[in-house]
């Protein structure tokens, strides 16, 4: 046995029997007859195995050792932050269909690779999906035997006082002339005063006060864990049974929740249709601020809904962060834009299209593109493609856009005609031209035919196709509408998360010892504190401690006459080899 081996047994009151014929060294098979075991040198054993060859079982065992380590559950954890990274860098085919194909169109070298990696949808993958369940399991496996120590180290005692409190890295001794007892009662009072679990009175020891607090740290630590389980339990159940959708609403139009109503929308696996809120609403006005620097201050949008059919009509504001709850639905305000008013007239004076046509914002400004597509058109269907610039200005002979106000509303546009792909019946973007078996409209010269307009404009197309007119222009709102059962769960998960992170932050573990024996000066107490989770201010919990049991002590506060250590507290080198049995475990 090994001196710091020696010197813990001394401080281990349960230690007393150690070294008894039953001890340690009485087993030794190192030498002898009795160690021959132990030195053997087959190279296989009973079952024809090698040294260190584990069986089927033996190896899911390890496995699972492996998997529910906390070690591996930091890892899996570090994985799933790592997974995320992907979805919100890269378009999500379920969040926004459009964005994700121009990202394809833009990318071509790229594209095949993250679609066989699935990083368009990398919250519906099935490495995403491994990872989480992954660490689920590992965390249960973490969480479920730690409970069991936990609870069983809750109902256990403080532990004995050791043998040699002075050994113990901060400590002190006092002489009063109170009796042992009497020191004894008032410790217990001053512990029990300062929220300490005491270790009660036992025949036959010596009467020594052994009492411990900050046994809830462990809990705190327990309840953070469990509450990643929540959350993740949480969010799990919103990805199954929830869904998020999104569409754009002209200004003077309405919605109603049904499939077929949706721009983009993400169905949870087990996602029920029956489950989805039977109501409707009508975007009646908007509302937006515009600074001085062409920026917006903040915009809403006037909506009137009924949450069922026949039901009551009522108002909403709607504003960004501010969403309508119509029953366990949510409605999000999260954008907005313009839809010019596009009247396309054919070369028979017949209107083969009319109405305000959405265009998608390219940028900050509001700088928008869009497409019309006038099959009805006779002699030939018209395809329009092109942008619409809110504040039009001619710099140095090139357009661009100042803001997104629309002080100055221009579109230009290119013109097809003939086949634009909607014949053969399949579906089709509607913010899309296919222009594959069109025919581009083209000035006398060969140039492209461009029509620059402004509001009240109207431009007629070459060889008696038609014309086109720019009626105005109306602001649409994009609005996302989402379903999530599990976010009360996923919430709950998170509060209990900052609680036990507080718990394991500040509260501080602590055992603290009080002997009294009488001697011929009087009689020597002696006291220890131990700082179980290291760094905490124990000199002054002891110093405290001292003070109080001091108070009402008429004797002069000397050091006692054969102690050897000062009556303050003493901290000593942590690497001391004498320490409290529990030191070493807890470092």
């Amino acid at each position: 046995m090994s001196t710091t081996e020696g010197r813990l047994s001394d401080l281990d009151p349960t230690a007393d029997d150690a070294d008894g014929p039953d001890g340690p060294e009485a087993g030794a098979g190192t030498g002898g007859d009795g160690g021959a075991g132990t030195a053997s040198t087959s190279k296989g054993g009973d079952d024809g195995r090698r040294p260190g060859e584990l069986g089927a079982r033996e190896m899911l065992r390890w496995a699972w050792r492996q998997l529910t380590s906390m070690r591996t559950a930091l890892v899996l954890l570090l994985l799933l932050a790592l997974a995320a990274v992907p979805g919100s860098i890269i378009p999500q085919t379920d969040v926004d269909s459009l964005a994700a194909s121009n990202w394809k169109t833009a990318h071509p070298t790229l594209a095949p690779i993250y679609e066989k990696l699935d990083l368009f949808a990398v919250y519906d993958s099935p490495w995403f999906a491994a990872v989480y369940v992954l660490l689920m399991i590992s965390l249960v496996g973490c969480i479920v035997p730690r409970l069991r120590v936990y609870a069983k180290a809750m109902r256990a005692k403080p532990p004995k006082a050791p043998r040699h409190l002075t050994r113990l890295p901060v400590h002190s001794v006092f002489l009063t002339d109170r009796s042992a007892d009497e020191v004894h009662e008032a410790a217990r009072a001053v512990l029990k005063k300062g929220r300490y679990r005491l270790r009660p009175v036992t025949e036959g020891e010596d009467g020594a006060v052994s009492a411990e607090r900050g046994f809830l740290r462990e809990a705190g630590n327990l309840v953070f864990h469990l509450a990643i389980l929540v959350v993740l339990v949480g969010f799990a159940l919103g990805s199954l049974f929830g869904y998020q959708g999104a569409v754009i609403v002209v200004v003077g139009s309405g919605f109603s929740n049904n499939l077929t109503q949706y721009d983009d929308f993400n169905p949870g696996t087990l996602f029920d249709s029956d489950s989805m809120e039977p109501f409707n609403f009508s975007v009646d006005d908007f509302d937006i601020t515009w600074l001085d620097d062409g920026t917006s201050q903040g915009y809403s949008a006037a909506l009137t809904y009924t949450d069922s059919p026949g039901a009551e009509e009522q108002t909403y504001d709607l504003k960004v962060n501010h969403p309508l709850t119509i029953g366990s639905t949510e409605v999000f305000l999260v954008g907005h834009g313009y839809a010019p008013v596009i009247t396309v007239t054919d070369g028979n004076g017949d209107v083969a299209y009319s109405g305000p046509t959405i265009f998608l914002p390219q940028d900050s400004t509001l700088l928008s593109f869009g497409v019309v597509k006038a099959q009805a058109a006779s002699p030939k269907a018209i395809g329009l493609e092109g942008l619409f610039y809110p504040t039009y200005v001619l710099a140095n002979g090139d357009p661009i856009n100042v803001m997104g106000n629309d002080l100055n509303p221009t579109l230009s546009m290119l013109a097809y005609y003939g086949d634009l792909g909607l014949e053969d019946g399949q579906s089709q973007s509607v913010y899309v031209l296919d222009k594959d078996n069109a025919t581009q409209i083209l000035k006398k010269n060969g140039k492209p035919f461009r029509l620059d307009m402004q509001v009240g404009d109207t431009i007629k197309l070459p060889n008696g196709l038609g014309k086109v007119t720019f009626e105005g222009v109306e602001p649409w709102v994009r609005v996302q509408i989402s379903q999530t059962p599990g976010k009360k769960i996923a919430l709950s998960g998170v509060i209990l998360m900052l609680i036990g992170l507080m718990g394991s932050l500040f509260i501080r573990p602590r055992r603290a010892w009080v002997r009294a024996r009488e001697t011929d000066e009087g009689t020597l107490v002696e006291l220890a504190v131990l700082d179980r989770s290291g760094g905490g201010d124990v000199d002054a919990v002891l110093a405290g401690i001292v003070a109080d049991l001091r108070a009402e002590d008429d004797r002069d506060p000397e050091p006692a006459a054969d102690a050897t250590e000062p009556p303050v507290a003493t901290p000593h080198p942590t690497d001391e080899p004498g320490t409290a049995p529990d030191d070493k475990e807890q470092a």
